[in-house]
């Protein structure tokens, strides 16, 4: 049975609805799964990129995107009142659910409806407060150093594993990106012999004829 990784982010509206697609996208196969929240502002800073809501041009396109994907797949989606957010009240609060790093799908799930579901403001306190009695009671405090810790953890860990965005499976060290990124997932899963050869393994096997600004 295959172990996959899932990376998150609740600030993702497509980490969002590829976990709201994940059952069926995987349906009838065997494996085991890990929910990682990680922190994707850290993840864009290691790799040097701006997050598709810091572009204006590409912010219109995803807020768009996403709520056309949610309307052909069945995804109920409304984006919140403000959007991008601080997700840190969110991510921790998940985390203190966990002793390792993961927390279960039903604290996934809770986090990501008060997210993308109603409209309203992600960060209120007050929304905040009540999210937390509706989660699996908590090992400990959301704030505590112990959260912070296995975010930076989790953050890290994906970044080691090429992260580069949310979300992100791993299955045996391979990387599979985004909601389109589940069919693909799926094919592996099923043991698709494509993986197997050259268009897996060597298509990024080329050089580039991009210059840096300084050459």
């Amino acid at each position: 049975m295959k172990h996959i990784d899932f990376y998150l982010d609740f600030i993702s509206p497509y980490a969002h609805l590829a976990f709201e697609h994940l059952p069926n996208a995987l349906e009838g196969l065997s494996f085991s799964i890990a929910y990682k929240p990680v922190l994707l502002g850290a993840i864009l800073k290691h790799h040097g990129q701006l997050g598709p809501a810091e572009i204006p041009a590409k912010r219109s396109w995803t807020y768009r995107h996403v709520l056309w994907l949610g309307h052909a797949h069945g995804i109920p989606i409304e984006m919140p009142a403000s959007h991008p957010y601080n997700p840190l009240a969110h991510l921790r609060l998940a985390l203190s659910t966990s002793e390792d790093g993961s927390i279960s799908r039903f604290v996934a799930e809770t986090l990501f409806r008060q997210v993308w579901r109603g409209g309203e403001e992600a960060a209120d306190p007050a929304r905040l407060a009540a999210l937390a009695a509706h989660l699996d009671k908590p090992l400990r405090d959301a704030n505590g150093d112990e959260n912070k810790a296995l975010l930076k953890r989790n953050t890290e860990e994906a970044i080691q594993a090429g992260v580069f965005g949310t979300p992100s499976c791993v299955v045996d060290g391979r990387l599979f990106w985004g909601f389109d990124g589940l069919a693909m997932l799926r094919a592996y899963l099923e043991g698709d012999a494509w993986f197997d050869g050259p268009q897996w393994a060597a298509a990024d096997q080329r050089p580039s004829l991009l210059r840096s600004s300084k050459a």
